[in-house]
């Protein structure tokens, strides 16, 4: 019952159950995730716990079926529902990729069953492993966290306690295990580690190392923690939502201290679902971004797209649409879907009229414009005439404007044909202004999309 009372502790200080849920165990047959079936089962009438067993068999032992028909075994003398999936791995590093499709068939099975937690057999021995993987792998802070005991709906009760106390478990209650060849290959890194390069650095530190490890991991989770609440502050004080894409301020993120603008960076990007490592926004985003001169290009990293423009940061899954050219008849509406407004133009008296002040509202003399304007994108060689200014190329208007690079083509131009009548929402053109002669007056709004 040791390990039972252990993995309880384990389960109450991370907060893994609340009590009456539905878990989906991952069993691999091995003796870490069978231990961990067998203490799931002992505490799930205290708790009320529905279980259910996943079993992903990789294909890449020709005696792996094997392994799938001891968990079925398994979970029929336990009374356990047992599903076995066969995945497929992609090239590239086996370790790696059969995780990733070990974890895509447990998620996918915890919805077909309703679970609310995932349960994977990791130990303190895995957890030291990884340190020790990650540390000759030049990790930082975050890496030297190591395995966390809750992530999402993946839990690990048994990461506080030990292989040795698992394997003496299902001794001491009679039930056996598979034994995975793989896991002595030592062309597999963890395997090095395992069972050269951590045995000798214990014989040569003396003490528990696993343990050593074990709290080293905790006291860097503890500063990982802090790390997300403090850059889970600054995204919400930086960032701004513009059409699914976050933008952020430039400046702001440069005085903030490296880490933690890198720690923004990447939560902006993982809420558009990235899951690129810290250090390939730390190492390479942030420094990017921040660069002097800033990239006119946009880059992609982690699968977003970050973008630079002025004081301007926008992380996004993709490029913002160009404005789709369109004609607006006088009187007459026509919508933009593309950035969600639709532009009205309106005959109105100019008796009495009040120019407007907004922004989003500009009235012309009726009589200096054709019947049909045409609303459009910016193209290469446009020039515009304020009103009240001198002739100028757009361009260079837009850039003194600080018109982020991702508006320019998604900015509503009207035209009349001659003239660049507006610059929707930034800006009046010199042509048919409102007189003390004007008759009619039309006025073009710029409004939001109902």
């Amino acid at each position: 019952m040791e390990l039972v009372h252990a993995a309880e502790n384990t389960i109450r200080r991370h907060a893994m159950l609340a009590g009456g849920e539905t878990v989906l165990i991952g069993v691999s047959g091995g003796a870490d995730s069978v231990a961990l079936l067998h203490v799931l089962l002992g505490l799930a009438p205290a708790l009320g716990l529905r279980l259910h067993v996943l079993h992903v068999d990789h294909g890449l032992r020709p005696d792996s079926a094997r392994d799938a028909e001891y968990v079925r075994a398994l979970g029929a003398r336990l009374g356990v529902p047992v599903e076995v999936v066969g995945v497929r791995v992609a090239a590239g590093s086996v370790e790696a990729a059969a995780r990733a499709a070990r974890h895509a068939a447990l998620e996918a099975a915890a919805d077909r069953v309703g679970a609310a937690r995932i349960a994977l057999g990791h130990t303190a021995d895995d957890q030291a492993e990884t340190l020790i993987m990650r540390l000759l792998e030049g990790t930082g802070v975050r890496g030297m966290a190591g395995i966390p005991p809750v992530r999402g709906r993946l839990i690990r009760p048994l990461l506080e306690s030990r292989h040795r106390d698992a394997v003496a478990a299902l001794v001491a209650a009679g039930i056996e295990w598979r034994e995975d060849p793989s896991n002595h290959e030592p062309r597999f890194f963890r395997n090095r580690v395992r069972h050269a390069l951590l045995p000798r650095l214990a014989e040569q530190t003396g003490g528990d190392l696993v343990a050593r490890l074990g709290q080293l991991a905790r006291r860097a989770r503890e500063a990982v923690d802090a790390l997300d609440r403090l850059a889970a502050v600054e995204l919400a004080r930086l960032a701004h939502d513009d059409d699914g894409a976050l933008v952020l301020s430039r400046s702001a993120l440069g005085a903030l201290p490296r880490p933690v603008a890198a720690e923004v960076l990447r939560g902006a990007a993982a809420r558009l679902g990235s899951r690129a490592p810290l250090r390939a926004w730390g190492h390479r985003g942030l420094r990017r971004v921040l660069a002097e001169p800033p990239p006119r290009r946009p880059f992609r990293l982690g699968g977003v797209l970050v973008e630079v423009s002025g004081d301007r940061v926008r992380v996004g899954l993709t490029r913002a649409p160009a404005l789709t050219q369109r004609e607006l008849a006088v009187p007459g509406r026509v919508e933009l879907p593309e950035i969600g407004r639709a532009l009205e133009a309106v005959i109105v008296s100019a008796a009495d009229y009040a120019l407007p002040r907004e922004r989003d509202r500009v009235a012309f003399d009726l009589a200096g414009l054709p019947p049909r304007l045409l609303v459009r994108a910016r193209r290469r060689g446009d020039r515009f005439r304020p009103f009240g200014g001198g002739d100028r190329r757009l361009k260079s208007f837009l850039i003194d404007a600080k018109i982020p690079r991702w508006d320019r083509d998604r900015l509503p131009l009207v035209d009349a044909g001659q003239d660049i009548l507006w610059v929707a929402g930034v800006r009046r053109g010199a042509a048919a202004p409102v007189t003390a002669r004007t008759g009619a007056v039309v006025e073009l709004r710029l409004v939001p999309l109902a």
